[in-house]
């Protein structure tokens, strides 16, 4: 059985899909780029501004699913300029302990409104 999880504290979805899916024991998360939830505007600033945003926008997702980034077992991310890839890096890390998740990071030509950074997880109950 599919279940949905919404929460306000991530921003809604901007197209056909939900903010993640329950599948018994795995979450599915959304790719979240760095808006904010209360305005639905991308955050002013620069990619480790984005990064912060797209974190706490992950994190708000899997605290509605009761869950922590502990139990996130794989990240993907997309970015737009490799050139980012230490910043987005390092602000990561802050949100992350031993043992760090799986991941993979791509850079990608364009992202949804033009941000620099999009974020997906999978995690396990």
């Amino acid at each position: 059985m599919v279940k949905k999880i919404h929460t306000d504290q991530a921003p809604q979805a901007i197209g056909p899909y939900s903010q993640a899916i329950d599948v018994g024991d795995l979450i599915f998360v959304s790719g979240q780029i760095p808006l904010d939830p209360e305005t639905m505007e991308v955050v002013a600033g620069d990619i480790t501004v984005q990064t912060e945003q797209v974190m706490k926008n992950l994190q708000a997702i899997l605290t509605e699913a009761g869950l922590t980034f502990k139990n996130v077992a794989k990240f993907t991310i997309y970015i737009t300029n490799m050139d980012d890839f230490q910043a987005i890096n390092e602000t990561y890390a802050k949100f992350l302990e031993e043992p760090y998740p799986a991941r993979a990071t791509v850079e990608v030509s364009k992202l949804p409104k033009g941000v620099g950074v999009e974020m997906d997880v999978i995690a396990k109950k």
